[in-house]
């Protein structure tokens, strides 16, 4: 794929989705500049210290002079910053709201005037709350039920506010990610219930008949950089859900364990959240052709091969692996 831009900005680029990407887009023959709080480590992009298109800013993006230091010479950027998921959020409302909502507009002013011509977004398909829909599709409105999938759904439209000729904006809202990456999350849908099989020998399902939307990392990377190179006519203004496997838990655990081995113990649960839907990803198969080639299976074999190599160490102790973990021990503000 053509590299259309010189460097781009990855915002939260030490994070699970963004230590897949940002080697992807060094690779591609971009330069990269990541901004990042490190919150997870700051070594994990050592092996690209010496490379001079690779450069990291610690901050946040509360923190307008950084913003503005990270942004020079950018004529792209892949927003990933946020404080990630329901539980993250509700840790702590204030800091998720001027994280995931009130820096935004800034954020979108300061590329602009850095000279920006594509600004992606990522999104939620968490935007969709609860649907009876059997295909949950880019056309139906948005009824997000938690702060944090409300103020994801508020970025869409001030994003759409700020498009102007000059500014193409691409929102994505990704299903459930999941894969090995480095710097490796385990507190989410089939890492979790992976990493219990290979660390406890016992999965624990609450409910289980509900349908979850999936995507491998590595196909929702790819998407990153397919967005990128595409030309302007084809994704300005568009909004894509992007996912691949929608599975219901139970059955993800039963392909964990198949995997893994029989000896582990799937356990069924009563479950509060009852929240089912099957997203569609149709529609960015017919406008790019795109369609993810790894499927929930490939994801717990990853991860299944990257325990047995030792790349994942203390999985059920080590905060790192966790986001609200994390965020408690260093009491993020």
């Amino acid at each position: 794929m053509e590299s259309r831009f010189k460097r781009v900005l990855v915002t939260g680029g030490a994070g699970y989705v963004g230590s897949s990407l940002i080697p992807k887009l060094l690779q591609a023959g971009y330069q990269v500049s990541n901004l990042d709080l490190f919150l997870y480590g700051e070594d994990l992009f050592t092996a690209h210290h010496g490379n001079p298109n690779f450069k990291e800013f610690k901050g946040d993006l509360r923190e307008p002079e950084t913003v503005r230091r990270a942004l020079a010479g950018c004529d792209a950027v892949v927003h990933l910053a946020c404080i990630s998921n329901d539980p993250s959020f509700d840790l702590a409302p204030e800091l998720g709201r001027a994280i995931n909502y009130d820096c935004f507009r800034p954020l979108l002013l300061a590329a602009k005037d850095a000279g920006v011509k594509r600004f992606i977004y990522a999104s939620s398909s968490s935007v969709y709350g609860v649907r009876n829909e059997p295909e949950v599709t880019e056309n139906l409105p948005l009824t997000p039920l938690t702060d944090y999938s409300k103020y994801k759904a508020m970025c869409e439209d001030v994003l759409d506010e700020e498009r102007e000729p000059g500014f193409v904006t691409v929102v994505v809202r990704p299903a459930t990610i999941c894969g090995y990456a480095p710097r490796l999350r385990l507190d989410l849908t089939v890492n979790i219930l992976t990493n219990l099989a290979i660390s406890d020998g016992r999965i624990t399902v609450f409910g289980g008949e509900q349908l979850r939307p999936n995507i491998h990392i590595e196909d929702m990377t790819d998407l990153y950089l397919l967005l990128l190179a595409a030309e302007d006519a084809l994704v300005d203004a568009k909004v894509w859900n992007a996912g691949y496997d929608n599975l219901k838990v139970r059955a993800i655990a039963e392909m964990v364990r198949e995997r893994v081995g029989e000896q582990v113990k799937i356990v069924v649960t009563p479950a509060d959240d009852h929240r089912s839907y099957h997203v569609s990803s149709e529609k960015l198969r017919r406008d790019l052709g795109f369609t993810a080639r790894r499927s929930v299976s490939d994801a717990i074999d990853d991860l299944r091969r990257a325990f047995a190599a030792g790349k994942v160490p203390n999985p059920m102790t080590d905060d790192r692996y966790y986001n609200i973990k994390r965020m408690r021990a260093v009491q993020l503000r």
